[in-house]
Parts: C-alpha cells; sequence; structure tokens
C-alpha cells in the first residue's frame, strides 16, 4: 500500500514523548543525534523570524525558543499527530514558538520574503520533491537570509546516494498499523549543490559528517548550508 492521504508520521516518536517531556538541551544536526555540530551552526538568531521544516514533535525548535533569542521560530509540519504532540510537549513555548500544520511547500509559498533563517533536521527536505520546495524555500528567505538542513548521505544500511533526483519508497505505516510507503530523497551532495544552484541559491557549502555507530542503522549526513542572494540596494530600495 502506497499513501500519501493517511498520517504516516503518526506513530513516530510516540515513545519518547511518554517518558522525554524536556526541552533538549542540545542541538544536533547528525543521524545518530549524539555528537557533532549544533545551533552554532545556524548563527546568530537573536531577533530574526526562524522556520523548521518538518519539525516534527519540534523538539529542536523548542531548544532554539528556550535557548536562543529569536523573535519567532515557526515549526511546521504536515503531520497532524506531529503537530498535536509538539503542542502538548512545547506549546508553552508560544508565543515565540508557534507550531504551524501545513505542508513545506505550501506554507512557504504563501509567506514571501519572512524567514530569515530556514532549517531542517530531517525533515521536510527529505520528504519532500526538492524541485517544489527548494524554490519555495528561497521565495520565502528574506535578502541574504539562509537555509541549512541535514539529510542522509547515503541510505541508511548503505547503499549509495542517488545520482539523480530520484526519490525512494521506504516503509512506513497509517494510523491502523497497516504497513504503507513514503517517498525520500536521498541525494549525493553534487545533486544538491545543483538543486540550489536552479532554485536561486548561492554561496552552498555541503559537509559529510560520520557516522560516530556502527550498525544496521548507522549512517553518515550531509550538512548543507545555502543563501539567498542579497538583494542590491537599489532593489531593496524599490521594494520598500
Amino acid at each position: 500500500m502506497t499513501t500519501t492521504s493517511a498520517d504516516l508520521w503518526h506513530h513516530y516518536g510516540r515513545t519518547r514523548a511518554d517518558h522525554d517531556r524536556a526541552v533538549p538541551e542540545a542541538f544536533r544536526w547528525i543521524w545518530s543525534q549524539d555528537a557533532g555540530p549544533g545551533a552554532e551552526v545556524l548563527g546568530d538568531l537573536t531577533g530574526l523570524c526562524v522556520g523548521d521544516l518538518g519539525a516534527g514533535a519540534a523538539r529542536q525548535a523548542a531548544h532554539l525558543a528556550d535557548r536562543q533569542q529569536p523573535a519567532r521560530i515557526v515549526a511546521v509540519d504536515a503531520s497532524p499527530a506531529q503537530c498535536a504532540m509538539a503542542t502538548d510537549l512545547y506549546g508553552h513555548l508560544a508565543p515565540r514558538l508557534r507550531i504551524v500544520q501545513s505542508d513545506g511547500v505550501t506554507h512557504l509559498r504563501e509567506r514571501a520574503d519572512t524567514y530569515d533563517v530556514l532549517y531542517s533536521v530531517f525533515g521536510a527536505l527529505d520528504f519532500t520533491d526538492p524541485r517544489e520546495l527548494l524554490p519555495a524555500a528561497a521565495g520565502a528567505l528574506r535578502s541574504g537570509g539562509r537555509l541549512v538542513f541535514s539529510t542522509l548521505a547515503h541510505y541508511v544500511g548503505g547503499a549509495p546516494a542517488q545520482s539523480e533526483v530520484v526519490a525512494a519508497d521506504i516503509p512506513a505505516k497509517t494510523p491502523q498499523g497497516e504497513a504503507a510507503t513514503m517517498r525520500r530523497w536521498v541525494l549525493q551532495g553534487q545533486v544538491w549543490t545543483t538543486l540550489l544552484d536552479a532554485a536561486g541559491f548561492t554561496r552552498t557549502s555541503v559537509d559529510v559528517l560520520p557516522a560516530t555507530t556502527d550498525g544496521p542503522r548507522a549512517a553518515a549526513t550531509l550538512l548543507v548550508t545555502t543563501y539567498r542572494p542579497a538583494s542590491a540596494p537599489d532593489e531593496l530600495s524599490a521594494a520598500r
């Protein structure tokens, strides 16, 4: 069964939410969530508008809202179950943290020139066609704004990433527990760079963060940083 209508994230993270309701002490980009760089990759967020694309239970967003000083952080996720979980866990961090149920493309297209920083930690960038999401992200960023995301450097289990813009079907479950699949984009670094160039981004860097553990579920991480070009002074004056 392959479906896009059921909430295929209904079961994800529920066991952890039952016993871990704290705001995370650290922000992690890597697959194993146990080491590597943290929130410093995003730069100084003081007074900025930040968006988390595919936020899930909003743990990373909660950390930023609690430990940094953004003007606002918007945690966006298409899953009703994940948004409900995020609200239950971290609704008390409002109004600095805002939880929004929406698919990423729709949300971004409705918010041109809104965000200073967008990020995703194995979130919407993994599970949305990048040919749609990346142009929408470029349009939603303000002049000079930054997009940072972590994604798989290869498939879990070791198969190489795709050399073309091709999605794989991966196992999932419906809310009723029935087997289903969802699409995931696991792409080589140069493919991401080409896609970002086509979407209008610039100054893209791609770093490989090695796995910190061994085993069948281990995976290296791609950490990608890119920018919407800064508008020329005359363009900014015209926009005002």
